[in-house]
Protein backbone atom coordinates (compact mmCIF):
# COMPACT_ATOMS: atom_id res chain seq x y z
CA UNK A 1 0.00 0.00 0.00
CA UNK A 2 0.69 3.87 -0.52
CA UNK A 3 3.22 4.65 2.25
CA UNK A 4 1.46 7.98 2.82
CA UNK A 5 -2.12 6.25 3.50
CA UNK A 6 -1.06 3.91 5.51
CA UNK A 7 0.53 6.23 7.44
CA UNK A 8 -2.70 8.30 7.72
CA UNK A 9 -4.71 5.27 8.15
CA UNK A 10 -1.93 4.27 11.34
CA UNK A 11 -2.08 7.97 12.60
CA UNK A 12 -4.96 9.38 13.02
CA UNK A 13 -4.44 12.49 15.69
CA UNK A 14 -1.21 12.89 14.90
CA UNK A 15 -0.36 15.98 13.32
CA UNK A 16 1.26 16.34 10.47
CA UNK A 17 4.81 18.01 10.17
CA UNK A 18 6.18 17.82 6.44
CA UNK A 19 9.28 20.30 5.18
CA UNK A 20 10.04 21.41 1.35
CA UNK A 21 13.31 20.52 0.92
CA UNK A 22 14.92 21.91 -2.50
CA UNK A 23 16.41 18.42 -4.28
CA UNK A 24 19.94 19.52 -4.93
CA UNK A 25 20.38 22.93 -3.35
CA UNK A 26 22.46 23.98 -1.84
CA UNK A 27 24.01 20.48 -3.04
CA UNK A 28 23.25 16.67 -3.69
CA UNK A 29 24.51 15.89 -0.39
CA UNK A 30 23.63 18.13 2.04
CA UNK A 31 19.98 17.87 0.32
CA UNK A 32 20.29 14.12 1.56
CA UNK A 33 21.90 15.42 4.93
CA UNK A 34 18.75 17.78 5.55
CA UNK A 35 16.24 14.98 4.76
CA UNK A 36 17.98 12.72 7.43
CA UNK A 37 17.90 15.74 9.89
CA UNK A 38 14.19 16.38 9.14
CA UNK A 39 13.31 12.86 9.90
CA UNK A 40 15.26 12.89 12.81
CA UNK A 41 13.16 16.50 14.01
CA UNK A 42 10.37 14.20 13.99
CA UNK A 43 8.97 15.14 10.28
CA UNK A 44 5.96 12.83 9.36
CA UNK A 45 6.48 13.05 5.70
CA UNK A 46 9.28 14.89 3.41
CA UNK A 47 8.24 17.07 0.57
CA UNK A 48 11.48 17.41 -2.39
CA UNK A 49 11.09 20.20 -4.69
CA UNK A 50 11.99 19.05 -8.31
CA UNK A 51 13.56 22.64 -9.64
CA UNK A 52 12.10 24.34 -12.36
CA UNK A 53 13.11 27.74 -14.27
CA UNK A 54 9.94 29.30 -13.57
CA UNK A 55 8.07 28.23 -10.55
CA UNK A 56 5.12 30.35 -10.10
CA UNK A 57 3.91 29.34 -7.15
CA UNK A 58 7.04 29.96 -5.62
CA UNK A 59 8.26 33.56 -3.49
CA UNK A 60 12.09 34.71 -3.21
CA UNK A 61 13.46 31.61 -0.55
CA UNK A 62 12.43 28.93 -3.22
CA UNK A 63 13.05 30.24 -6.50
CA UNK A 64 16.62 31.19 -5.07
CA UNK A 65 17.00 27.20 -4.30
CA UNK A 66 15.58 26.40 -7.61
CA UNK A 67 18.03 28.55 -9.26
CA UNK A 68 21.02 27.39 -7.17
CA UNK A 69 20.06 23.69 -7.67
CA UNK A 70 19.50 24.31 -11.67
CA UNK A 71 23.14 25.78 -11.81
CA UNK A 72 24.02 22.41 -9.74
CA UNK A 73 22.78 20.31 -12.37
CA UNK A 74 19.73 19.12 -10.53
CA UNK A 75 17.18 17.09 -13.13
CA UNK A 76 14.37 15.85 -12.66
CA UNK A 77 16.03 12.33 -13.02
CA UNK A 78 18.54 13.19 -10.24
CA UNK A 79 15.38 14.31 -7.83
CA UNK A 80 14.52 10.22 -8.64
CA UNK A 81 18.10 8.99 -7.85
CA UNK A 82 18.05 11.37 -4.37
CA UNK A 83 14.64 9.70 -3.48
CA UNK A 84 16.04 6.66 -3.75
CA UNK A 85 18.79 7.04 -1.95
CA UNK A 86 16.90 8.37 0.54
CA UNK A 87 14.44 5.14 0.57
CA UNK A 88 17.70 2.48 0.96
CA UNK A 89 17.18 4.04 4.59
CA UNK A 90 14.13 5.30 5.21
CA UNK A 91 10.04 4.23 4.99
CA UNK A 92 9.05 7.88 5.27
CA UNK A 93 6.48 9.33 2.86
CA UNK A 94 8.18 10.96 0.29
CA UNK A 95 6.40 13.58 -2.40
CA UNK A 96 7.44 15.49 -4.62
CA UNK A 97 6.46 18.82 -5.71
CA UNK A 98 6.99 20.82 -9.06
CA UNK A 99 6.13 21.97 -12.39
CA UNK A 100 4.15 19.81 -15.03
CA UNK A 101 6.42 20.56 -18.02
CA UNK A 102 9.21 18.26 -16.95
CA UNK A 103 6.96 15.60 -16.40
CA UNK A 104 5.47 16.41 -19.62
CA UNK A 105 9.19 16.41 -21.24
CA UNK A 106 9.91 12.99 -19.04
CA UNK A 107 6.81 11.21 -20.25
CA UNK A 108 3.54 11.17 -17.45
CA UNK A 109 3.74 7.20 -17.67
CA UNK A 110 7.18 7.13 -18.03
CA UNK A 111 7.58 9.59 -15.13
CA UNK A 112 5.00 7.66 -12.81
CA UNK A 113 6.62 4.40 -13.51
CA UNK A 114 10.14 5.40 -12.41
CA UNK A 115 9.25 7.28 -9.69
CA UNK A 116 7.28 4.54 -7.90
CA UNK A 117 10.88 2.50 -8.76
CA UNK A 118 12.28 5.39 -6.83
CA UNK A 119 10.15 5.31 -3.52
CA UNK A 120 8.23 8.14 -4.18
CA UNK A 121 4.44 7.93 -2.39
CA UNK A 122 2.97 11.37 -4.24
CA UNK A 123 3.24 14.09 -6.22
CA UNK A 124 1.88 18.10 -5.45
CA UNK A 125 1.73 20.04 -9.22
CA UNK A 126 0.89 23.38 -8.41
CA UNK A 127 0.30 24.61 -12.09
CA UNK A 128 -1.84 21.96 -12.83
CA UNK A 129 -5.31 22.04 -12.20
CA UNK A 130 -7.80 19.18 -11.43
CA UNK A 131 -9.99 19.52 -14.67
CA UNK A 132 -6.47 18.92 -17.19
CA UNK A 133 -5.52 16.37 -14.55
CA UNK A 134 -7.10 13.33 -16.21
CA UNK A 135 -4.28 11.53 -17.35
CA UNK A 136 -1.90 12.74 -14.97
CA UNK A 137 -4.68 11.53 -12.34
CA UNK A 138 -4.76 7.90 -14.59
CA UNK A 139 -1.22 7.01 -14.47
CA UNK A 140 -0.57 7.89 -10.83
CA UNK A 141 -3.23 5.67 -9.94
CA UNK A 142 -1.78 2.82 -12.17
CA UNK A 143 1.02 3.07 -10.20
CA UNK A 144 -0.16 3.77 -6.93
CA UNK A 145 1.01 7.20 -6.16
CA UNK A 146 -1.10 9.83 -4.39
CA UNK A 147 -2.42 13.04 -6.04
CA UNK A 148 -2.09 16.21 -3.98
CA UNK A 149 -4.30 19.46 -5.39
CA UNK A 150 -4.34 22.48 -3.88
CA UNK A 151 -6.86 24.56 -2.97
CA UNK A 152 -6.82 28.46 -1.76
CA UNK A 153 -8.93 30.65 0.06
CA UNK A 154 -10.58 32.10 -2.75
CA UNK A 155 -11.69 28.05 -4.66
CA UNK A 156 -15.37 28.36 -4.06
CA UNK A 157 -17.29 25.01 -2.80
CA UNK A 158 -17.34 23.43 -6.25
CA UNK A 159 -14.41 23.53 -7.06
CA UNK A 160 -13.49 22.50 -3.54
CA UNK A 161 -15.51 19.17 -3.86
CA UNK A 162 -13.96 18.71 -7.96
CA UNK A 163 -9.98 19.10 -6.05
CA UNK A 164 -10.91 16.91 -3.18
CA UNK A 165 -12.44 14.06 -4.83
CA UNK A 166 -8.75 14.04 -7.38
CA UNK A 167 -6.75 14.13 -4.55
CA UNK A 168 -5.91 10.54 -3.49
CA UNK A 169 -5.29 10.69 0.55
CA UNK A 170 -5.24 14.58 1.61
CA UNK A 171 -5.51 18.48 0.80
CA UNK A 172 -2.88 21.27 0.24
CA UNK A 173 -4.42 24.24 1.76
CA UNK A 174 -2.68 27.21 0.43
CA UNK A 175 -3.12 30.17 2.79
CA UNK A 176 -2.59 32.88 1.14
CA UNK A 177 -3.48 34.57 -2.40
CA UNK A 178 -0.25 34.50 -3.46
CA UNK A 179 3.12 32.68 -3.51
CA UNK A 180 5.30 30.78 -0.76
CA UNK A 181 7.83 32.78 1.43
CA UNK A 182 7.44 33.96 5.49
CA UNK A 183 6.79 37.43 6.88
CA UNK A 184 3.16 36.79 5.72
CA UNK A 185 0.34 38.35 8.25
CA UNK A 186 -2.39 35.63 9.37
CA UNK A 187 -5.32 36.82 10.85
CA UNK A 188 -8.98 36.17 11.07
CA UNK A 189 -9.99 35.67 7.79
CA UNK A 190 -7.21 32.66 7.61
CA UNK A 191 -8.83 31.41 10.61
CA UNK A 192 -12.38 31.13 9.28
CA UNK A 193 -10.63 29.71 6.09
CA UNK A 194 -9.39 26.34 7.33
CA UNK A 195 -11.99 26.30 9.74
CA UNK A 196 -14.83 26.29 6.90
CA UNK A 197 -12.67 23.57 4.99
CA UNK A 198 -12.38 21.80 8.21
CA UNK A 199 -16.13 21.77 7.76
CA UNK A 200 -16.41 21.39 4.19
CA UNK A 201 -14.11 18.69 3.22
CA UNK A 202 -14.12 14.85 4.32
CA UNK A 203 -10.53 14.14 3.62
CA UNK A 204 -7.67 15.69 5.74
CA UNK A 205 -5.93 18.87 4.51
CA UNK A 206 -2.63 20.49 5.66
CA UNK A 207 -2.05 24.16 5.55
CA UNK A 208 1.22 25.77 3.83
CA UNK A 209 2.56 28.71 2.12
CA UNK A 210 3.65 31.36 5.00
CA UNK A 211 4.26 28.99 8.01
CA UNK A 212 7.90 30.35 9.67
CA UNK A 213 7.28 29.86 13.34
CA UNK A 214 6.15 27.37 16.18
CA UNK A 215 3.31 29.75 16.63
CA UNK A 216 2.02 30.36 12.74
CA UNK A 217 2.28 26.23 12.80
CA UNK A 218 0.54 25.78 16.13
CA UNK A 219 -1.87 27.84 15.30
CA UNK A 220 -2.96 26.33 11.78
CA UNK A 221 -3.04 22.74 13.41
CA UNK A 222 -5.99 23.95 15.26
CA UNK A 223 -7.84 23.93 12.10
CA UNK A 224 -5.76 21.71 9.79
CA UNK A 225 -4.13 18.07 10.17
CA UNK A 226 -1.03 19.54 9.62
CA UNK A 227 1.52 21.98 8.23
CA UNK A 228 4.38 22.12 5.49
CA UNK A 229 7.28 24.70 6.08
CA UNK A 230 9.83 25.57 3.09
CA UNK A 231 10.75 29.36 2.85
CA UNK A 232 12.14 29.35 6.75
CA UNK A 233 13.99 25.95 5.77
CA UNK A 234 16.00 27.85 2.64
CA UNK A 235 16.24 30.57 4.52
CA UNK A 236 18.07 29.29 7.81
CA UNK A 237 20.28 27.46 5.34
CA UNK A 238 21.05 31.01 3.20
CA UNK A 239 21.84 32.20 6.45
CA UNK A 240 24.37 29.95 8.34
CA UNK A 241 27.92 30.00 8.45
CA UNK A 242 28.64 26.49 6.79
CA UNK A 243 25.94 24.26 5.34
CA UNK A 244 26.90 21.32 7.93
CA UNK A 245 25.37 24.75 10.46
CA UNK A 246 22.52 25.27 8.00
CA UNK A 247 21.23 21.82 8.48
CA UNK A 248 21.84 21.85 12.34
CA UNK A 249 19.84 25.07 12.23
CA UNK A 250 17.01 23.60 10.29
CA UNK A 251 16.67 20.55 12.48
CA UNK A 252 16.21 22.68 15.80
CA UNK A 253 13.36 24.70 14.10
CA UNK A 254 11.96 21.71 12.71
CA UNK A 255 12.32 20.36 16.07
CA UNK A 256 10.59 23.46 17.87
CA UNK A 257 7.65 23.19 15.88
CA UNK A 258 7.41 19.61 16.22
CA UNK A 259 7.06 20.50 19.84
CA UNK A 260 4.46 23.28 19.42
CA UNK A 261 1.88 21.25 17.28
Amino acid sequence: MNRIRTYLNQNKKQKLLIPFITAGYPDRSTTLNLIKAAIDSGCNMIEIGFPFSDPLADGAEVQFSSYQALKNGMTLARTLRIAEQVRKTSDVPLILMGYYNPILCYGENRFMKDAKAAGVDGLIIPDLPVVEASDYKRYAAIHDISTVFLAAPTTNKTRLKQIEKSCSDFVYAVTVTGVTGGGKVFGRDTDNYLKGLGKTLSKKFVAGFGVSSPETARRFCKYSDGIVIGSKLISLMRSAKSKSQGVKDAARFLSSVRKAI
